[in-house]
Parts: structure tokens; C-alpha cells; sequence
């Protein structure tokens, strides 16, 4: 791969060291997957969305790719998590497996479909298409028995390699399975031997017992730690990521990567930690507590592209928060800033950085469009709406929109707009024009003379908002009162409030009409 320019974004570096560590295959496999024991949430997207990234890296070598996404949903449910309703319901299903526990908003098969269905719903939105593994499925099929029956025989390599990591070494009947009893269907198992061959003995809490075949019987699933390696064997896996957890000193990604070799004799394989992420001025997520934040409703204010450019444009062992407050207006400036980077519209950026840009621009389209999209300013979206009520039909008419193609972007960014002032903007940054100048409004004769000379310059041809701004402080010094005092006579009267949007550029979105209406009334 020497031959090839210097690779600036981390995505080919990394797919470039799969094809290097890997072999030079036709087809490769990247893998993901989760617990879907709660909501699956924006910090779990992001390892979603690192796999997906390095997809492409290795789609742009000219690589087919196999990209997995593994629904753990034969796991053990071990806590109701806060945010779930009908609680003491729910603890009735505990220690049972997931996709056993009823879904209480009776709108899913069960509760692991519940969290599973958004998630498979959102990720298409941002060009996300895995394929996708139902482990309940698998492990009630027995298609793991021969992998199961090696595991077992290898008990003790595998409790040395566990042992060199814990504090207390394992018990010595401790085995590397567990059992969802037939009768109970929870793993609330007493006793449990190996017998041998494909035969699994055991009895339960609840009092029964039995001596099955689990290769006809889909009750019994590898531990966690020894199930993880398993599948990357058994699905002939290159390469997956992993929280910064599974790769502290004896976590799950590095006791698995010594099983897969020792256990399952399959080659290693390169991964990439991934970072946690948190909500600006949150905590950081966690499903359990339902201090969650989902992509749907990332996708309430950030377009699929820039979503994917919040990651894209991040390495993914680099923590960093999701803005939902004033931020959101700097990142659609960014993002535009990068888009017009990847189409030579922008002036200044070139070398390395100019590269960079454009592949970051590319990784974040779900479909990198022919020409430059139309670019409606997300900050002056939130001043043009408001002033419209909301209306993105009228605010659309302040706009030369010649395609569909601009309406339709119109509508989104609009609508993203909307769902960032309704629900996340300061009350500040929120307004409402008037109607009416505000009752008891009380002005100085200096400020009540300014908004009447503001009146009457509105009346000839103004060009432009820098020409008003100079004449509004030229206003200011010939009422003898300060610029300050101006501003806030006129956004009183305008938005009842004592600050607003730039002056000169907020009268003219407004309208010379409505503005002369109000300050002639003064």
C-alpha cells in the first residue's frame, strides 16, 4: 500500500491497516454490536457509525465488506432501567433472557425488539445498512454447539487466561456456559457439569433438572467474554471496535483476542478504541439510569449529513460532547464551511487541510451530491422563522429557491430549525415580533426621537444592512443617547425583549413596512 499519497483521514488509515494486517481480500468483515438492554443510545450509535466509516474506507480501496451488527439480545436481563415504565412488572422477567421480557409499551414482541426497532429504523436515515444478527435466534437454533462443545473442553485454558485478570480466581466448577432453565426460563442455576461430548447437565433454583443435548436444545450460550471471541471466529471477522472499557488491562476485547487465539485458533485481528461521549452540559450516557440521548433525536436538529460529520470529523478515541445549545449554530456553520471546501467554493484553505476537508465532506454524505447544495444559514433560519411564526412555507418565500432540490433542502434545515428553537434554544434567543408596540412601553424623548429617524431612512432606499447599520449609529449621536440605549428601545419595541439578532439586518428580514408601522406609533 506504500504507493499511495499520504492518508490524512483516520477511517483509511484504518482500513488500509485491515487490508495490511489482514491479507489483500476480496471481501472483509467489520463487525459491531450491543446488549439491547435499554435504549440504545447517540454513545452506542458511535461505534455504529466508526464501523460504517471504516466501510468505506475500504469500499474506496475497491473492497467488498460484510458489515455485521450483532444483537446480543440472548443476554441476561439484569436490571429494569429507570427510564422504563411498568417496573415492578418488569422485575418479574429478571434473569431471563432479554428477548424473553415482554415489551410494556405493547408496541414490539418484546422488549429487546422495543430497543432494536428504532435503532434499525434511524441508522438508514444516515446511509447505515448492516446486516443484522439476532443472537437469540442463533443460540436457540444451537448453530454455536460445536463452538460450545470446544469451549467446554477447553475450561481450564480458558479459566488461566480469565484467572490472569482477576483478583479471585475462578471457582473450579466454573464453567465458560450458562443455562436458561426449561422450566423457568431464568439462569438461576444451582449446579451445573460438564459431562462431556455435546451433554450439559444442571438444576435449577425452581427445582428442576436435567440432562440435555445442546445441539437440540437452545438453552445453553457462552459467557460473555468467551462468546465475543467466539463470533469473531466464527463469522471470520477483521475487524471490530470497542469501548475504552473492553480495552483497559483485562477487558473483554484483550482476554478475547488471547482466546480467539489460543481457544479458537483464528488469526487476531486490528481495532480501534472507541471514546465516550457525552451531552454538552450533561453527563455522560448511560442506558441503565435513562440519561439518554437517541439518533432520532439527534436527527431532530442536526440533517443525516451533518450527524455523520459530528463523527467523521472526530477520531474516535477523542471524547467529545454533543451540542444541543448555541453550538448547534457553529456546527451547521462548519459543516457549510466544509461543503464549500469540497467544492472550490471557499477561499483560503488548501495543502493538507483542503484534503482533509474534502474527506471528511464524504465520509459525512449519505449520497455526496453532483453540485453544491443550496445552503440556507442555519442562524438566519432562526431569526427569518421566527419573525414568520414558524411558517416555513412564508420563510421559503424570502428566498430565491429555483429547484426542488433547494425547497427540499429548505424544508429539512427549516425543520431542524424549528426543532432546535422549540426545544433547546435559550429563551433568550427565542421572540416574537409584535403586532403591536408592548403596552407601558416607557422611552426616552432621545430614544422615541432615533426610532422615528429610523422610520423615516427606511423610507428611502436603503441598501443593504451595513448601510443601515452606520446610519442607526449616526441616528444614535444625533439624539444625543448611546448606540446601546438605541438597541434597546427598538428591540422593546420590535420583540418586547432588551436584545435581539443584529439590528440593521433584523429590520430588513422583517420588513421596512412593519418596522416603520411600529416605530411610528411610538
Amino acid at each position: 500500500m506504500g504507493d499511495q499519497k499520504e492518508v490524512l483521514h483516520w477511517a483509511d488509515q484504518a482500513a488500509r491497516k485491515i487490508i495490511d494486517e489482514r491479507g489483500d481480500k476480496e471481501q472483509y468483515v467489520i463487525a459491531a454490536g450491543i446488549t439491547p438492554s435499554g435504549v440504545i443510545h447517540i454513545g452506542n450509535f458511535r461505534e455504529i457509525i466508526t464501523i460504517d466509516l471504516i466501510r468505506r474506507g475500504l469500499e474506496s480501496l475497491g473492497k467488498k465488506v460484510r458489515f455485521l451488527y450483532s444483537w446480543d439480545d440472548y443476554d441476561v436481563f439484569r436490571k429494569v432501567p429507570a427510564n422504563m415504565p411498568d417496573q415492578d412488572f418488569l422485575k418479574k422477567f429478571l434473569r431471563t433472557p432479554i428477548t424473553d421480557v415482554p415489551d410494556t409499551d405493547r408496541c414490539h414482541e418484546s422488549y429487546a425488539r422495543h430497543n432494536e426497532a428504532p435503532v434499525e429504523e434511524a441508522i438508514p436515515i444516515v446511509g447505515i445498512n448492516p446486516q443484522y444478527l439476532y443472537q437469540h435466534k442463533k443460540y436457540k437454533n444451537c448453530e454455536y454447539a460445536k463452538e460450545m462443545k470446544t469451549a467446554l473442553e477447553s475450561t481450564e485454558k480458558i479459566k488461566e487466561i480469565l484467572n490472569k485478570f482477576r483478583k479471585e480466581p475462578l471457582e473450579d466448577s466454573w464453567l465458560p456456559v450458562s443455562i436458561f432453565c426449561e422450566k423457568c426460563k431464568k439462569d438461576t442455576i444451582t449446579s451445573l457439569e460438564y459431562p462431556g461430548g455435546y451433554n450439559l447437565a444442571y438444576e435449577c433454583d425452581c427445582g428442576h433438572k436435567d440432562t440435555f443435548d445442546f445441539r437440540k436444545k437452545g438453552i445453553a450460550k457462552l459467557k460473555w467474554r468467551i462468546d465475543w471471541p467466539m463470533r469473531w471466529a466464527y463469522e471470520k471477522v477483521d475487524f471490530e471496535s470497542g469501548g475504552k472499557d473492553h480495552f483497559a488491562a483485562g477487558g473483554a476485547f484483550w482476554t478475547g483476542q488471547m482466546i480467539l487465539k489460543d481457544i479458537f485458533k483464528a488469526k487476531l485481528f486490528p481495532s480501534i478504541r472507541y471514546e465516550w461521549i457525552s451531552i454538552k452540559g450533561g453527563k455522560q450516557l448511560h442506558s441503565s439510569t435513562g440519561n439518554v440521548v437517541t439518533l432520532n433525536q439527534l436527527l431532530e436538529i442536526y440533517e443525516p449529513a451533518i450527524a455523520r460529520y459530528l463523527f467523521a470529523g472526530t477520531r474516535p478515541e477523542a471524547e467529545f460532547a454533543i451540542s444541543f445549545d448555541l453550538d448547534v449554530l457553529k456546527i451547521y456553520e462548519d459543516f457549510d464551511k466544509c461543503e464549500r471546501i469540497y467544492f472550490d467554493k471557499e477561499e483560503g484553505i488548501s495543502g493538507k487541510e483542503k484534503e482533509k476537508q474534502k474527506r471528511i465532506y464524504e465520509l459525512s454524505c449519505v449520497k455526496i451530491p453532483k453540485k453544491m447544495p443550496f445552503q440556507p444559514s442555519f442562524r438566519h433560519l432562526t431569526n427569518m422563522l421566527q419573525i414568520h411564526e414558524m411558517d416555513i412555507g412564508k420563510a421559503m418565500k424570502e428566498y430565491d429557491l429555483k429547484t426542488e432540490g433547494d425547497k427540499k433542502k429548505f424544508r429539512a434545515r427549516a425543520q431542524c430549525c424549528i426543532n432546535w428553537l422549540m426545544h433547546y434554544a435559550d429563551d433568550n434567543f427565542k421572540f416574537k415580533v409584535k403586532d403591536d408596540v408592548p403596552p407601558g412601553l416607557e422611552l426616552s424623548a432621545g430614544q422615541k426621537k432615533a426610532l422615528a429617524k429610523i422610520a423615516d431612512v427606511l423610507k428611502t432606499d436603503v441598501k443593504g444592512d451595513a448601510e443601515l447599520h452606520e446610519k442607526i449609529y449616526g441616528i444614535s449621536q444625533e439624539a444625543g443617547i448611546k448606540p446601546a440605549e438605541l438597541f434597546k428601545a427598538a428591540y422593546k419595541v420590535l420583540i418586547n425583549k432588551e436584545k435581539g439578532p443584529r439590528l440593521a439586518n433584523f429590520i430588513l428580514t422583517i420588513g421596512k413596512k412593519r418596522v416603520i408601522s411600529l416605530f411610528e406609533k411610538i
